[in-house]
């Protein structure tokens, strides 16, 4: 075989190029720590990468989602408490009032029932983050008016929210809220935290009433009546309790599985990009000798003369 003059150093350049290319690369490696860093490093891995960080991106957004939601459970398991202690006193307040008390002591119960409904309806008209807790979808007004009479006693409350329940996914094709509206009488759908047909519950409404009847001393209707629709507003306040309590344990196991998830992309993503540091260390000082030995010995060749093969 025939080889021109100028072969072996065509050749010998092209070498040194590919070993320069491949050196820097591995010097890249070493310093970062990654092995795919371009598209051509590894293309299939790079692909596979794209696809685990909108994985992780996902499952991010699904993480803050329930982080969101627990906030709002939590807001909302703090006016239930309230609305809770409210109902307690009440009740109370309906036992003590017998044929026993004075006309002055029913009064100043009808009093204090009369400011109770006043707290209850604030709690109710409760925000987080400028959105209204119980108001359904409708999230940018109170869901609660009251009426008062020239006296300052409770005449009327009216709910002004909706049934719709915003509700998020927190994982994949999982939709949860942790949020409660205030009333329902529909018969379906969400239980209602103050009043739900199902139930019976309508606690402002039986407060009202309670206050009513201590006001005009019919301590007979409060026994046969207000007493009965207290311990139904009590059942309801204790089944959100219960509820409220479910849904903050649902969203901590499954935001646990998230991080678990995200953890494990991580990891899926490292082995594919991260450069195992020993064997590139390995390969860098052998590309650096094979460097080293092709520019030597083109050195020698490139070197020779006329006189060389006269000898």
């Amino acid at each position: 075989m025939r080889v021109s003059a100028n072969t072996f150093s065509d050749t010998l350049i092209t070498q040194l190029s590919q070993l320069a290319v491949r050196q820097q690369k591995l010097q890249a490696q070493a310093a970062t720590g990654q092995r795919v860093r371009l598209p051509e490093d590894d293309p299939i891995a790079l692909r596979r990468v794209l696809d685990l960080q909108n994985d992780y991106s996902t499952n991010s957004q699904f993480t803050e989602n329930i982080a969101r939601q627990l906030e709002l459970a939590q807001a909302s398991f703090d006016s239930i408490k309230a609305l809770k202690t409210i109902s307690d006193r009440a009740s109370e307040i309906a036992t003590l009032a017998d044929s026993l008390k004075s006309t002055p002591e029913l009064q100043a119960y009808a009093t204090e029932i009369t400011e109770m409904i006043k707290q209850a309806v604030h709690v109710l008209n409760g925000s987080h983050r400028g959105d209204y807790l119980f108001g359904g979808t409708q999230t940018d007004q109170p869901p609660y008016t009251m009426t008062l009479d020239a006296n300052g006693n409770v005449t009327g409350v009216t709910f002004q929210g909706n049934l719709d329940i915003p509700q998020v996914e927190i994982s994949n094709g999982v939709l949860a809220s942790s949020q409660v509206i205030g009333e329902n009488s529909t018969g379906t759908g969400p239980r209602g935290l103050v009043a739900d047909s199902r139930s019976g519950a309508d606690l402002l409404n039986h407060l009202i009433s309670l206050q009513n009847n201590l006001l005009s001393g019919n301590v007979a209707l409060i026994a046969s009546t207000d007493r009965p629709n207290l311990a139904r507003d009590e059942d309801n306040l204790l089944y959100h309790i219960s509820s409220n309590g479910a849904i903050q344990a649902r969203l901590e196991t499954t935001r646990k599985l998230n991080e678990q998830h995200n953890q494990s992309v991580e990891s899926q993503v490292s082995r594919e990009v991260d450069a195992d540091l020993a064997q590139t260390l390995v390969k860098l000082t052998q590309t650096q000798t094979a460097y080293e030995a092709a520019l030597q010995s083109g050195a020698r060749a490139l070197n020779l003369s006329l006189l060389d093969y006269l000898r």
